[in-house]
C-alpha cells in the first residue's frame, strides 16, 4: 500500500528541490489560460517561500523576471524540464489519477 503524501509536504518538496537547483539553467513550460502556453528558458535566481525566479534573455540582450508559484508546479500548470535532456523534473502523475 502506497502512502498518500498531503499536498503542503509536496509543495516543500518542490521548493527544497528547487533551492538546490539555484543558479541552474532551466525550461519552463506555462500555462497561462485560455490555450495560451509560454516556454522560457532562463536561470533560476531565486526560491522563496511561495515563489521562485526564473531569469530569462529578452530582445537586444535585456534580461527579465519571472516568478512561479510552487503550487502550480504540483498542479502541472507550470512544468519545469532540464532544458539539455528535456527531461520533466516534478512529475507527480496526475495525469494517471481520477476524479
Amino acid at each position: 500500500m502506497e502512502v498518500e503524501v498531503p499536498p503542503a509536504n509536496r509543495v516543500d518538496q518542490i521548493r527544497e528541490e528547487l533551492v538546490a537547483l539555484k543558479g541552474r539553467h532551466l525550461r519552463v513550460r506555462a500555462n497561462m489560460g485560455r490555450s495560451r502556453v509560454v516556454e522560457r528558458t532562463g536561470t533560476l535566481v531565486g526560491a522563496y517561500p511561495t515563489l521562485f525566479v526564473v531569469e530569462v534573455e529578452e530582445r537586444r540582450g535585456r534580461k527579465a523576471r519571472q516568478s512561479y508559484q510552487y503550487v502550480d508546479v504540483l498542479t502541472g500548470a507550470v512544468e519545469i524540464y532540464d532544458p539539455d535532456t528535456g527531461e520533466r523534473l516534478f512529475d507527480f502523475g496526475f495525469e494517471d489519477q481520477q476524479l
